[in-house]
């Protein structure tokens, strides 16, 4: 059965797709909100996992709503989580199975509970999170035995994480978006995979 993973490139979702691999027939799904933004270092990181990749764009206008609504709360965590929930929802559509990278300490992006169970009881798709009993420590144990990679601030680091291009586009109205967003946020990208990876 193929099910739909949410990737951003990062070492979350990667992990996720090596496990889920294991029981489904794996198709990684990378959102954007611009439909021209290329995606290079997304689509090397997927060959390096030996998993196909698709690009989807989110509906005209969504990233105006969201720096609306980061301005409107005082911070990006509800915009964040927002989005996360189109894509999930998005995939729902086209998948039985929908899979993402969430793990046992995230807060954003994260669906609750409620989510998770009006989502199965709308469309009948199942949401998987494999990481989601692991915590932090457990997960950089895996990712630093399969996989190769690069670590950096937001906006440094070339993935598809949902927070640049929410930034890129406070940029562009003229507002800076360090004072809403956090100062410090690492970002992932698997650049390789090691040798003892099994597939």
């Amino acid at each position: 059965m193929k099910i739909g993973v949410l990737y951003s490139g990062g070492k979350d979702s990667s992990l996720a797709a090596i496990m889920l691999g294991t029981y489904y027939e794996v198709e990684l799904n990378t959102f954007v909100f611009d439909p021209l933004r290329q995606i290079p270092t997304l689509e090397a990181a997927a060959c390096a996992l030996g998993f196909p990749l698709k690009k989807r764009v989110f509906k005209e206008g969504l990233l105006d709503e969201m720096v609306d609504l980061v301005i409107s709360c005082g911070y990006p965590n509800d915009a964040i989580n927002r989005v996360h929930q189109t894509a999930v929802e998005s995939l729902a559509g086209e998948y039985n199975v929908v899979g993402d990278g969430t793990r046992f300490n995230d807060r954003v992006p994260m669906l609750t509970r409620e989510a998770v169970q009006s989502l199965g009881n709308r469309t009948g798709c199942s949401y998987v999170r494999p990481l989601l009993g692991y915590v932090k420590p457990e997960v950089d144990r895996l990712v630093n035995r399969f996989l190769v990679v690069q670590y950096g601030e937001t906006g440094t680091i070339q993935n598809g994480d949902y927070e640049s291009e929410i930034r890129e586009a406070f940029r562009a109205r003229g507002l800076d978006p360090s004072s809403l967003f956090p100062a410090h946020h690492d970002q992932s990208l698997v650049v390789g995979r090691k040798d003892n990876f099994i597939r």
